[in-house]
């Protein structure tokens, strides 16, 4: 990566990506993925509030409350087995489809994820003279107890990591 790139980053990270000040349980990651799709087709499943599954595998079900994908819906998701959870209620904090900003925070389910709450902003860039996507997620999350930093923030980059599927579905 170079200098220029990383300088980009940089700024879309303090743009839309800067957590507050992190409580002493706390602990928080950015990752950034470079996703060899257009913009607009990353966004179009990405911003499905409603449709999770698409692009995220170790989701089997994803109920929406309220048919309108705005500030405040909630989803009910099922966790596919092999993981330490079955199910996740959440919240749509904010959507933006112009600055392709998305906003979740977990409010309820049978997981050791509590006060987590992540952005994920995608942002136009050019691979190899083609159009591509830069997609970074940021989130904030407790450590839970008898865990440190350290290991909470690993399992849950490599959740991150592993679920997301979106390069895969824009090929």
């Amino acid at each position: 990566m170079n200098a220029e790139t990383k300088n980009v980053e940089s700024e879309y990270i303090k743009r839309h990506h800067m957590q507050e000040e992190l409580l002493e349980n706390q602990c928080s990651s950015t990752l950034v993925k470079h996703i060899r799709a257009p913009l607009h087709l990353v966004w179009s499943l990405v911003r499905r509030f409603d449709q999770p599954q698409k692009y995220k595998p170790f989701i089997s079900r994803c109920v929406v409350k309220d048919k309108k994908l705005e500030t405040g819906t909630v989803r009910e998701v099922d966790v596919r087995s092999g993981l330490p959870a079955t199910k996740s209620t959440e919240i749509l904090e904010f959507l933006d489809d112009h600055q392709h900003v998305l906003g979740i925070r977990i409010v309820g389910g049978d997981h050791r994820l509590k006060n987590y709450s992540s952005v994920i902003s995608l942002h136009p860039e050019t691979i190899e003279g083609r159009a591509g996507t830069m997609v970074i997620e940021s989130f904030v999350v407790d450590v839970p107890e008898g865990n440190t930093k350290e290991e909470t923030c690993f399992f849950v980059e490599s959740l991150i990591q592993m679920q997301s599927q979106i390069s895969s579905m824009c090929l």
